[in-house]
């Protein structure tokens, strides 16, 4: 089972987050992607960076043999996440700028990040999962 995705919210963030850096020793790659939320009036996320880089990034890590952890991290909605003190953005170990953001997490700390201008960009993510 190569790639496995857990999901959370602001509110369920912190029982999530402690699952997934409990079962990380046992995975080759761990990976947060924080991004935005689904717009329920039009069933698509209100971000179109999300929207671009969501199928490249998931293409990549499902393709890979190894075993992989997902922690798909949604930061609310745009409201929310405009908010300068967003949780996520005050929070040192994240300090998230933009969604989406995916971070290779390993030893309990950021291993590397692609910002959201970079985070569709196939080889980037290609180096972020090699670990470079």
């Amino acid at each position: 089972m190569p790639l496995k995705a857990l999901d959370a919210t602001l509110a369920t963030f912190d029982g999530v987050f402690e699952k997934f850096r409990a079962e990380s020793p046992k995975n080759k790659a761990n990976f947060i992607l924080f991004l935005a939320d689904v717009d329920p009036s039009t069933n698509v996320s209100w971000c179109p960076d999300c929207v671009r880089a969501e199928p490249v990034i998931y293409k990549k890590l499902e393709a890979s043999s190894d075993d992989i952890a997902l922690l798909r991290a949604y930061v609310g909605d745009r409201p929310t996440w405009r908010t300068p003190q967003h949780p996520w953005r005050v929070d040192g170990r994240f300090s998230l700028k933009g969604v989406p953001t995916l971070i290779r997490w390993e030893n309990d700390a950021i291993k590397g990040r692609l910002e959201d201008h970079e985070a569709h960009l196939d080889h980037k993510i290609s180096s972020l999962l090699n670990g470079n």
